[in-house]
């Protein structure tokens, strides 16, 4: 069988990526697309139609699938699935549009879900009622950088998981990555509770969301293990993008100015456990994983179920540092807590400065 797929919003200058505004990720998609003798890249689309002209020219579409209009497109072409590399406020309204055309068989849309919470559950309850796989683009899962700690963690080497240590730039943005690994470490265990307090004083909105400068954020899986995070902090937060810590030991991912990947076992040295991998955060694997799971019908890791359970603790945050105490899950609100607290005046950052 050979699936035809559309994408949209191809983004400008591929080679120039202006990272907060747009990294042309549809052109990262269709490379994993391209790669695969059953995957035919047959339409895309963009507001901006030189944009998705020059996409077009690049994977071999013709002109006259060439559209400005999504919706028109999913209509005349029909595709089997829909890659999705959009401004974050229009995941939600794009997604639920492609679920209720009854169009795609599956979506892929890039991280994070939505800008509201509300709009991230009913994304994932309109796909699962439809019966259509959706997956979000959490594909540093499948780097060797991220894998092989997790095959280390498997085979026991550091004893049983007692904690993860995230430390990242934001919760929305980056720290959904990490706090989707944090999750893949603790065999995707449910949340029981999150605490945590940010500090917003300077305008910071990437891809159309707002993001805190600091947090501190604490969490609990159902399985006993204890999740924390800082963000904004560099190398004054817990230094690392991943630390593990067991009964017997510890593994290190990606720690500041060290190897890609350390492992301390029982009290030992530490020693390298992933080095030299190149690319860190490989979309194609997980294009390929999107495809693999369609085709067997079977749900990917990177569903829209797993990416809500993230989510959930990303805007549980938020929502600690609005209620001042502990949010105990599953998460009851619909809206955005970090951008009520901007509106309402609560949290009052700065304008941005200009770069």
């Amino acid at each position: 069988m050979t699936y035809d797929v559309a994408l949209i919003g191809t983004g400008p200058e591929p080679d120039n990526p202006v990272w907060g505004e747009s990294a042309a990720m549809a052109y990262q998609h269709a490379e994993g697309y391209r790669a695969r003798d059953d995957c035919e890249i047959v339409a895309c689309a963009d507001l901006v139609r030189e944009n998705a002209a020059a996409f077009a020219a690049e994977f071999g579409v013709p002109d006259e699938q060439i559209y400005e209009d999504y919706e028109e497109m999913l209509a005349a072409v029909e595709p089997d699935i829909v890659s999705i590399s959009t401004p974050v406020p229009t995941h939600a309204p794009i997604v639920l549009d492609c679920v209720a055309s009854g169009v795609p068989d599956a979506v892929h849309c890039e991280k994070p879900m939505a800008t509201t919470y509300g709009d991230a559950r009913l994304m994932a309850q309109e796909a699962r009622r439809r019966d259509i796989q959706l997956t979000f683009n959490h594909q540093r899962r499948f780097s060797p950088v991220w894998r092989e700690p997790k095959d280390a963690l498997d085979a026991g080497r550091i004893g049983e998981l007692r904690r993860v240590e995230v430390g990242t730039s934001t919760l929305l943005d980056n720290g959904t990555h990490h706090i989707d690994l944090a999750t893949m470490y603790a065999d995707e265990s449910p949340v029981e509770w999150v605490i945590g307090q940010v500090d917003y004083r300077e305008e910071h909105v990437k891809y159309g969301a707002h993001n805190e400068n600091q947090a501190l954020v604490q969490w609990a899986y159902d399985s006993g293990v204890q999740g924390i995070a800082t963000t904004g902090f560099g190398e004054d937060g817990v230094g690392v993008h991943h630390r593990l810590l067991g009964t017997d030991g510890a593994i290190e991912v990606t720690p500041w100015g060290s190897p890609q990947a350390r492992i301390r076992e029982d009290g030992g040295d530490w020693e390298s456990l992933v080095d030299g991998v190149e690319n860190t955060a490989p979309v194609p694997p997980a294009i390929d994983h999107v495809v693999e799971c369609l085709d067997a019908g079977v749900e990917p890791e990177i569903s829209a179920r797993h990416a809500l359970s993230v989510t959930e603790v990303v805007f549980a945050a938020w929502e600690s540092s609005r209620r001042r105490g502990r949010v105990d899950l599953p998460l009851d609100i619909d809206d955005n807590p970090l951008e009520a607290m901007v509106e309402s005046g609560v949290l009052t950052p700065e304008p941005a400065k200009e770069s």
